[in-house]
């Protein structure tokens, strides 16, 4: 069942880079309990989106809130701390390390104690306790003690989403999580979102459309940083204005790159 009060709220959110309008005033909502798929072709402002939502980039004008407070101006860290995580954020994986100490880092960060920070995580059974929970949601616990550097592509984009659970938050941002996957690793990366659900509210930005469909409780649709239509599978899927502007593209492979 979905909570009525939405988790994350986007109202009249506008970023223009030079003449380019980015988001072009997106008012987006993503309760508990629920996948919403933000799709669109290339250059859509969908990455811009997420990054205004996780504090990367400040928007011009409109409003963020997060469980009921507005925070448009508050630091990336800052909504971390409140429990909104971003995959994408971790973007150094420790490649020299090994799987559970990536993640425990990750733990140990989040907990603020950064002054310590290259102590091995390792040593702090109550970090590896949490490291292993979140390695173990996405199927990667067997692969602990492995080295960060030698897992495979799918493998390592699953170690990102654990690193951003080890810090227990409510709403997760998945950017592209799928990106340059085969599609056994796709099929995995569905199962593991989805059984995210449950706990976590989460924002979805993804290319491949069977992943979105087989995901999404609400899909909305992005172009030239507008959007164009909003709803659940069945109706963007039969929106003619979605599929002349988007869907129709991906029957001739993205044919404009």
């Amino acid at each position: 069942m979905h909570n009525a009060e939405p988790l994350i709220s986007v109202s009249g959110l506008r970023k223009t880079f030079g003449g380019i309008v980015a988001t072009d005033g997106v008012d987006l909502e993503v309760r508990g309990g629920e996948i919403h798929a933000v799709i669109g072709p290339n250059g859509a402002g969908k990455t811009t989106l997420i990054a205004q939502i996780s504090g990367a980039l400040q928007p011009d004008s409109g409003v963020i809130r997060f469980a009921g407070r507005e925070i448009t101006d508050l630091p990336t860290y800052e909504r971390a701390r409140l429990g909104l995580a971003r995959s994408f954020q971790i973007t150094s994986i420790f490649h020299d390390m090994s799987v559970v100490d990536n993640v425990a880092l990750a733990v140990q960060a989040q907990d603020g104690h950064s002054y310590r920070f290259w102590r091995p995580a390792r040593t702090d059974p109550v970090l590896v306790d949490r490291a292993m929970d979140a390695l173990a949601r996405v199927g990667l616990d067997g692969r602990r003690d492995d080295n960060a550097g030698k897992i495979s592509h799918g493998e390592r984009r699953q170690l990102e989403i654990a690193m951003a659970l080890a810090a227990g938050p409510s709403a997760l941002l998945l950017d592209e999580p799928t990106a340059g996957m085969g599609r056994e690793e796709t099929a995995r990366m569905v199962e593991i979102i989805r059984s995210l659900k449950d706990d976590h509210a989460i924002l979805l930005i993804e290319h491949d459309m069977d992943a979105v469909f087989a995901l999404a409780d609400r899909i909305t649709v992005l172009v030239y940083g507008r959007i164009i239509a909003s709803g659940p599978p069945q109706t963007i899927r039969a929106d003619d204005a979605v599929r002349k502007a988007y869907l129709g593209d991906e029957v001739s492979d993205h044919a404009e790159g």
